[in-house]
């Protein structure tokens, strides 16, 4: 007993003992030979990329090696690569091992046959057919399954928002022969019936604020029509630009349909009543000032709204008083009453005015607007240019009247209001009328416009170009400094200041504007963003406002970006060129310009 002891405890000891492990490492991951989406969709798929920068052992490292020719192999399949020639390099170090993934995709797999159909009450659906024709991919296109599954889940929700509630699959097969590298898709549906609008009911809650026959008359369908998710989007969006209402939910109700006719509720919560808004303001010639306004969502159970409007600074001051009616007739819109008083004692002008407006706006299309008004002007000014400094001469004051009628369109086209990277907006105005100075009268005849365009380049880049003009056919003593047109600024030639481009009166460095009868100018700017929120522009802004013959100016300049919640903050400075002395300008807005 006493000789075998030893080697007994010698052998349980032996298999007590834990195994020595020995650990590996890996440091990093290179893939090579493909593009930035294809490369993540393959780190996605990497089992190493777990364990990256961890002591595993050798079985789990034996693991991730074996794994990761067939891993990438997978990952590549969705954008249509069946058949990669995938090879797994170890490049070791004392700090650990970088694996190197080189990846020869080889040729695609495309779409060899493709079967997309609907059958049952849908098949002669004019709109329905639209989008089978545009379903991808199609023959002979790279069989990329995000792409695919894109174009099944849009026919599937083109199916719902048409009324097809009862529509379902009846294949949705592809069958993949990597040998030949082809793709055949056999995708349908069956539509059923579809289903018609049904009665809807809205209710306001907690309580009743405006009268449920004005709600009504939002709703433009008729019970029987047949149901389309796009009219319950338009009410959805009456009721929004009405600004009643804090809470606004339409629900269809396919599952109590009676006769294939679906009910619809529309449940509103109130908005507050009143709304209070207080600022500092501040401009180059106005000086330091504050802001504020009441507005009156709802004055009456008939939906009339009310606006108090005070913008009281240094040396300009106004003051506009606003009433508003919902018009219900022919186009959604409103009848806009507004009186606005305007004071402004600056270096280069005295000036009073007092503008009356009575208008009818209306939503034409989904994109398209227009208000049809009739505008009064009383307007005394004179310019500080123009006085001699004789206390006992008396002050050379102009006076003018204008009584006209307008119309203008509105069109706005955006992939994103806050910030686009589609997008087209422009606005068209006409007036015209007869002004006078109280000894004369004429008539005059007007035409303004702007457009704005927007266009996204690669991920992290836009481009906007901008431009805007004026007409005018009349004599300019008779017009209102309110109806003539400047440039400069910053919404017009950055580089100058605000309305310094144009006809001008004074003598040396204290030339001010008086405004011109025409006007032309452009924009075109670049930004490039480095992340999400923060990036930089570069910008040639041109122009001029004339009577006789234009002097154009350029301004060049670059600027600061960041994506705010409310918009884009944009900060640039600028410079004129076309005078060796010109400052520099700064300039801060915020929020969108479409």
């Amino acid at each position: 007993m006493s000789v075998r002891a030893p080697l007994t405890l010698a052998i349980a000891l032996a298999l007590c003992s834990p195994a020595v492990a020995h650990a590996a490492k890996i440091t990093d991951v290179r893939i090579e030979g493909l593009d930035v989406s294809m490369t993540e969709n393959v780190q996605l798929a990497l089992s190493a990329m777990d364990s990256l920068n961890k002591d595993v052992s050798d079985r789990r490292y034996a693991y991730l090696i074996k794994q990761a020719e067939p891993e990438a192999r997978e990952a590549l399949e969705p954008f249509g690569y069946y058949s990669p020639v995938v090879t797994v390099e170890q490049q070791n170090s004392a700090a650990g091992t970088v694996l190197v993934i080189r990846v020869d995709k080889g040729e695609p797999t495309r779409v060899r046959e493709s079967r997309v159909v609907i059958q049952g009450e849908g098949s002669d659906d004019f709109y329905l057919d639209q989008e089978l024709e545009a379903f991808f991919p199609q023959v002979g296109d790279i069989f990329d399954q995000e792409i695919y599954e894109q174009s099944k889940s849009r026919i599937t929700r083109r199916l719902a928002e048409r009324g097809y509630f009862d529509a379902d699959f009846l294949t949705r097969r592809v069958e993949v022969t990597r040998a030949l590298r082809a793709a055949d898709i056999d995708l349908s549906w069956e539509s059923g019936n579809r289903y018609d609008m049904g009665a809807t009911t809205i209710t306001q809650e907690p309580r009743t604020i405006i009268r449920p026959e004005i709600l009504k008359q939002y709703i433009y369908w008729n019970e029987g029509d047949y149901y389309h998710q796009g009219r319950l989007d338009r009410l959805r969006d009456s009721l929004s630009k009405l600004d009643y209402f804090s809470g606004i939910e339409i629900e269809p109700h396919p599952e109590e349909a009676v006769d294939f006719r679906v009910p619809v509720t529309v449940k509103l919560t109130p908005a507050k009543r009143s709304v209070y808004t207080a600022g500092l303001s501040y401009g180059t010639f106005s000086g330091p000032g504050v802001r504020g306004s009441i507005e009156k969502r709802y004055l009456n159970d008939r939906g009339h709204k009310a606006l108090a409007d005070l913008d009281w600074a240094r040396r300009r001051k106004t003051l506009t008083l606003q009433y508003r009616i919902p018009a219900l007739r022919w186009r959604d819109g409103w009848y806009t009453f507004s009186l606005q008083g305007f004071d402004e004692q600056t270096d280069y002008i005295n000036n009073r005015r007092l503008t009356f407006v009575a208008s009818r706006s209306g939503n034409i299309t989904q994109n398209l607007s227009a208000i049809v008004a009739m505008n009064g002007i009383r307007e005394r000014w004179y310019f500080t240019a123009e006085d001699d400094g004789n206390p006992d001469t008396p002050i050379p004051f102009h006076y003018a009247n204008a009584f006209y009628p307008s119309f203008s369109v509105h069109y706005t086209r955006s992939d994103d209001p806050i910030f686009p990277r589609d997008a087209f907006g422009a606005n068209a105005e006409l007036r015209g009328g007869v002004a006078d100075d109280g000894d004369n009268r004429t008539t005059f005849a007007q035409l303004s416009g702007s457009a704005r365009y927007y266009r996204g380049v690669g991920v992290n880049d836009r481009l906007i170009t901008r431009g805007e003009f004026g007409y005018s056919r009349t004599d300019i003593q008779f017009l209102p400094p309110a109806l003539r047109f400047y440039a400069g600024g910053d919404r017009s030639i950055r580089g100058y200041g605000w309305r310094e481009v144009g006809p001008r009166i004074g003598t040396g460095d204290d030339k001010f504007p008086i405004g011109a009868t025409k006007m032309l100018t452009g924009s075109v700017e670049y930004e490039h963003y480095f992340n999400k929120s923060w990036g930089m522009a570069a910008f040639v802004d041109s122009g001029s406002a004339w009577d006789d013959k234009p002097e154009w100016q350029t301004g060049v300049g670059v600027g600061l970006r960041w994506r705010s919640p409310v918009g884009p903050l944009r900060v640039d400075i600028a410079r004129g060129l076309n005078h060796p002395d010109s400052p520099f300008q700064l300039y801060l807005n915020i929020g969108s310009d479409l």
